[in-house]
């Protein structure tokens, strides 16, 4: 008989939206899942979560026999960013939302502190060779829509004169009908959601942005943890702040969550074991100068979640979302690098030892086609089931080598 010691691996998740996501609880739990990184997506950006609402979810999860293991997200709202109007009162509920979430036994918060922009894509339906389809960010046409469609003051600045003159070719080429459609898809996944923006709108936002400094948004998340980090630690919930999606600057605001520095320096700025990571490869990975592995190493101990997906630079700047473990990400490494972090914990007997993960995106493939449209773009069920399939394999193979 084997006495080969078996190595724990990291709950494997998927993410849910809640009652009315075109995929069911039932259907997440049929991928093998355990899990899942869920939020109250009703309730406005900013306003207090009731306790009964949060029961009322987290029940309905166990009654699919799944987990709420992470609240993806509690949403930070503008005002406290700019730490402008009724922030005070906007941190004072994100508080007592941490407190009621802890007492409900939930004890991971994702969020992020990204400038009006959840995340950011050109091309929703991009065709790869097998036919499946894709999220792609290409700087040319995103150029085009900050130059032509928003028509952003100094936006110029932001391209070179190349990617400028080929955004006015892409503009000139795709033509009026082109370009309304093109302005309504981009500004409806600004959010990650349709919120049914307009220009306007957008600008109105941005106009909030135009006197704060890439230090001094820094300095705004400071403050801001120095709020609620005590709280999260004193109510049992690690905060998890997600990477800049993509990790560069767009539209002329300050991105604070996109290097390794960067993680650095927020991780410093409290240094209560609740102020941790999601570290999310396909964020951070979207930027060649980010070393994934060592980010890894380096951050483990605060690493409370990760997003487990993968992008494939091409020559001309673009960047599509590939399959799992076929980008240009080393997922190998990074998975080892996680379940080191893991055996560490679990011998070390922290209660904080699992690190939960999802296959963050995935390819739209097989009846996907036939389904309803995912709630949000990049979220497929069969899609996003290959890639957690792909990475149980994979964490599968490397547990059982460290364990031997």
């Amino acid at each position: 008989m084997s006495t080969t010691k078996t190595l724990p691996m990291m709950e494997e998740s998927m993410r849910w939206f809640g009652p009315n996501d075109t995929v069911s609880l039932q259907e997440i739990r049929q991928t093998g899942a355990t899990a899942v990184f869920t939020s109250l997506h009703d309730i406005p950006y900013g306003e207090e979560w009731p306790m009964a609402s949060i029961l009322q979810r987290r029940d309905a999860i166990a009654a699919a026999g799944l987990r709420w293991t992470a609240v993806e997200s509690v949403p930070v709202h503008e005002s406290i960013k700019t730490r402008t109007g009724d922030f005070l009162r906007h941190i004072e509920n994100y508080k007592a939302t941490l407190r009621r979430l802890g007492q409900a036994g939930i004890e991971i918060v994702v969020y992020n502190f990204m400038p009006v922009l959840d995340w950011v894509r050109t091309d929703l339906h991009y065709k790869l060779e097998d036919g499946a389809e894709a999220l792609l960010y290409d700087p040319v046409k995103f150029a085009a829509f900050d130059l032509f469609a928003l028509k952003r003051k100094d936006a110029a600045q932001s391209f070179t004169p190349e990617i400028q003159a080929a955004a006015q070719k892409y503009w000139q080429e795709i033509g009026p009908a082109g370009q309304e459609q093109f302005t309504l898809q981009t500004l409806n996944l600004f959010p990650g959601v349709k919120l049914n923006m307009s220009i306007e709108g957008l600008r109105a936002l941005l106009d909030a942005y135009k006197a704060i400094s890439t230090a001094q948004l820094k300095e705004h998340l400071r403050l801001f943890l120095r709020e609620i980090a005590p709280v999260a630690q004193s109510a049992g919930v690690r905060l998890a702040i997600h990477p800049d999606d993509p990790p560069f600057p767009v539209l002329g605001l300050p991105r604070i969550v996109s290097t390794e520095q960067d993680l650095a320096d927020i991780l410093a700025m409290d240094d209560a074991p609740a102020n941790g990571l999601c570290y999310c490869t396909g964020s951070l990975g979207a930027r060649r100068d980010n070393d994934l592995v060592g980010i890894a190493r380096r951050f483990a101990e605060r690493i409370h979640a990760a997003h487990l997906r993968n992008v494939q630079f091409k020559s001309d700047g673009t960047f599509y979302e590939a399959a799992h473990l076929a980008g240009s990400a080393d997922m190998y490494s990074v998975v080892r690098a996680l379940l080191e972090e893991l055996a560490r914990r679990t011998k070390a007997n922290r209660p904080d030892s699992q690190i939960p993960f999802r296959p963050d995106h995935g390819h739209k493939i097989l009846d996907d086609f036939r389904r309803a449209e995912p709630t949000c773009p990049g979220y497929p069920l069969i899609g996003r089931l290959r890639g957690l399939a792909e990475l149980r394999g994979l964490q599968y193979g490397i547990a059982k080598t460290l364990a031997s």
